[in-house]
């Protein structure tokens, strides 16, 4: 489960810290879930976001993946929601569009994007983390206007 915190100030976007809670495949799943929500709740507690956004679940061809997949997403929003942090959420196409300039963007050119906009040397590893900051990146885009529109 990738994760990142970002700031954002007087249009600046700034990494603060990015990274992925791994498991190993050999426990049972239900061991696996707990140890992504307690990670993911030392995460919080140590960095105290003031806002998540999360991507929506996109349900593929492999129900099996899209199944474990929805069952740590779902780990994850009951941390946050005990922690009292808004989550927001957000479609592939939504993020893709907010960070490329184009729905369509490739992995690769989305990985660039991230690592430009946060000015940073390299791509972040692994590639679950990229996800999580472009997903971070596409609210501090987006909080302004849902704001101005009354949608937060």
């Amino acid at each position: 489960m990738g994760w990142g915190v970002v700031e954002i100030s007087g249009g600046n976007l700034r990494l603060i810290e990015t990274g992925a809670l791994t498991t190993p495949p050999s426990l049972p799943q239900p061991e696996r879930l707990l140890q992504l929500y307690n990670g993911l709740c030392a995460i919080i507690e140590r960095l105290r976001p003031d806002t998540a956004a999360v991507e929506e679940l996109f349900f593929g061809k492999n129900v099996n993946t899209a199944l474990t997949v929805g069952q740590a997403r779902g780990v994850a929003l009951l941390a946050l929601a005990q922690a009292g942090i808004p989550v927001y959420e957000y479609k592939p196409l939504a993020v893709k569009q907010a960070v490329a300039g184009y729905g369509g963007a490739d992995k690769r050119q989305m990985q660039e994007m991230v690592r430009l906009t946060l000015g940073l040397t390299a791509v972040p590893r692994p590639d679950d983390a990229a996800d999580a900051l472009a997903i971070a990146i596409c609210h501090a885009y987006t909080a302004p206007n849902r704001q101005r529109l009354g949608l937060s």
